[in-house]
C-alpha cells in the first residue's frame, strides 16, 4: 500500500462547481439543516472557490473567499463527514489566506460554527463578540489577520 499524501488545495474552476454544491448542499442541508434557498447566493459567482479532494480525486472539502478592502471575508467552509480531522479544511484554509493575501486583504473573517471554534482556534484566530444564531445553528464571529497564526501559514 503506497504512501497517503498530505491534502492538498487549489482554486477551484468553474468545472468543479457542480462538486462544490453537491458538498454544500450535502453539508449544511441535509446534514445541519439549513434551509436550501439560503445556502447558495449571489456572492457565489463573484467568490473565489477553493477545495481539495482525496487521493481518489473526490472533492472532500471546500470553502470561499470574498474580498472588499483590507479584510476578506472566508465562508461556507464544508468538509464531508469521513475525512473531518484529517487535514482537509486546514489545507483549504490555507489556500483561502494565500488567496486573501494576493488580493491584497490584510486580515480574514469568517462565521465559525460554535463545534468548529477550537479548529479556527488552531489556525489563529481570536473570536470577537457575542454567539448569535444563523440558519438556525450557533455561530461566533472569529477573525485572524494575515502572516500570523501557525507555522509556514500565510
Amino acid at each position: 500500500m503506497g504512501a497517503v499524501s498530505s491534502p492538498t488545495a487549489q482554486v477551484a474552476t468553474a468545472a468543479d462547481w457542480p462538486e462544490v454544491a453537491r458538498l454544500r448542499t450535502r453539508v449544511f442541508v441535509e446534514e445541519q439543516g439549513v434551509p436550501p434557498e439560503i445556502e447558495q447566493d449571489a456572492a457565489d459567482a463573484t467568490a473565489v472557490h477553493v477545495l481539495s479532494r482525496d487521493d481518489a480525486g473526490r472533492l472532500v472539502a471546500t470553502g470561499r473567499l470574498l474580498v472588499d478592502g483590507p479584510t476578506a471575508r472566508i465562508g461556507r467552509m464544508a468538509a464531508a463527514a469521513d475525512v473531518r480531522g484529517r487535514g482537509h479544511g486546514a489545507a483549504v484554509l490555507a489556500e483561502l489566506h494565500r488567496q486573501a493575501a494576493a488580493r491584497g486583504a490584510t486580515e480574514v473573517e469568517l462565521h465559525a460554527q460554535l463545534p468548529a471554534r477550537r479548529f479556527y482556534e488552531r489556525e489563529g484566530y481570536t473570536a470577537v463578540g457575542d454567539v448569535y444564531e444563523e440558519a438556525g445553528i450557533a455561530h461566533v464571529t472569529m477573525r485572524r489577520r494575515l502572516g500570523e497564526g501557525r507555522a509556514g501559514a500565510v
